[in-house]
């Protein structure tokens, strides 16, 4: 450690031992990103390792074993991750060197490398180092390249792979020739934006989760309304949510349990907005639930509450949003009937359903609000005295 001394410090001293601190004090790894699947939950380091935590019947951890798992294990020694989805009882993950790899249940070949044998480490899923996002389904697996193409492959039963067969690849086929920017894959359906902003959908329907106003399957990538300014999109098995670039948040699909947060328990087969608020930042989609983060950095939960996944500290489901505590959050992952979130200091947080461990608390105890399962970065501050004599602190 640096220590500088002077009499009377300049703020410019000050930052510049500030920086050489930073240099040379070392900080332990906190959580940049995580998803949860099913029953299983998985994250990233800001050192670029992967972890993950809860069932592990089908290797979707990806430890090399089928043993579960209820606190966060290390998987493998790469320190070159970038991003991870879990599905159902699968994971895929992209690496900073554009390769992607998959990982768990592969009986609809929904891992991609060709086969429909599980693997219980990550493989490297073809040869191709352009892969940009991949999102894990049910039984499907959905990728974009970063040219903007549009790749899908695994179970196709209900065309959720979107290239018109309703025939399992075990290997990536691209969809169609269009450009996306955005993609999220449900349990059998899949939604997408555009590179111009607009929104499409396919797959199964039965209940209106497509948002085409039909109740038809789609086998092939069908536009939903007519606008162009959709965001960002994500969808479960029976409902989607997705958020516009005016900050306005929309929903449709099953609303039996308010996972639409219009105020109703009215199923709805195209969007609606979800009350008045501009200032949404980000959403994510479980089973019957749905949390979202404003731009606040506040928390947001409605939908099915039985295992206290959206973390008001009740089993009582919400049909409007409801804010969960006062803290700040960065970004949430949401399970079958858990809920996992990073808060703004990196500390990573858990509640719902843990039977398997899927919390990574240590425990298979189900958590009614959240509960700390990785510690954040403390701020780092520095006292300084100003040449006209005044005190500050600077925090980083």
């Amino acid at each position: 450690m640096v220590i500088c001394k002077k009499r009377t410090a300049s703020i410019v001293i000050a930052l510049l031992c500030i920086l050489v601190h930073l240099q040379t004090t070392a900080k332990a790894a906190v959580f940049l990103q995580v998803d949860s699947g099913s029953y299983h939950s998985t994250g990233i380091k800001n050192d670029g390792t992967l972890w993950a935590w809860g069932n592990n019947s089908s290797g979707q951890l990806g430890d090399g074993t089928t043993t579960s798992r209820n606190s966060p294990v290390k998987i493998g020694t790469a320190n070159d991750w970038q991003l991870v989805s879990a599905g159902n009882s699968h994971t895929a993950a992209v690496k900073t060197n554009g390769t992607l790899w998959a990982w768990g249940s592969n009986d609809s070949g929904q891992l991609g490398d060709g086969t429909n044998i599980n693997r219980n480490s990550p493989v490297k899923i073809g040869t191709a180092n352009d892969w940009q996002l991949v999102s894990a389904g049910g039984g499907h697996t959905v990728a974009l390249k970063t040219n903007g193409t549009l790749w899908a492959w695994g179970d196709n039963y209900f065309g959720q792979l979107g290239d018109g067969s309703g025939t399992g690849k075990s290997s990536p086929v691209q969809i169609g020739t269009s450009y996306w920017q955005s993609v999220s894959a449900g349990d059998e359906n899949t939604m997408a934006i555009k590179t111009d902003g607009t929104l499409w959908a396919w797959g199964y329907n039965n209940i209106g989760q497509l948002g085409d106003g039909t109740y038809t399957d789609q086998w092939s990538p069908v536009q939903i309304g007519g606008d162009s300014d959709w965001k960002s999109v994500s969808t479960g098995p029976n409902h989607t949510v997705a958020l516009k670039t005016n900050g306005t948040l929309w929903a449709w699909g099953s609303n039996d349990s308010g996972q639409l947060g219009d105020g109703t328990n009215s199923n709805k087969y195209s969007p609606v907005q979800v009350g008045t608020a501009n200032n949404w930042q980000s959403v994510r989609v479980g089973f019957n639930q749905t949390v979202a983060i404003k731009t606040n950095g506040t928390l947001w939960a409605w939908g099915d509450n039985q295992y206290g996944q959206l973390g008001d500290g009740t089993t009582t489901s919400r049909n409007s949003p409801v804010q969960i505590g006062t803290s700040y959050w960065q970004s949430v992952g949401t399970g079958y009937r858990h809920t996992m979130a990073i808060k703004t200091n990196s500390s990573l947080w858990a509640w719902g359903k843990n039977s398997q461990g899927q919390l990574g608390d240590g425990t298979t105890t189900n958590r009614l609000s959240p509960v700390l399962i990785a510690e954040g970065k403390d701020p780092l501050c520095f006292p300084i005295k100003a040449h006209n004599g005044g005190a500050a602190v600077i925090c980083l």
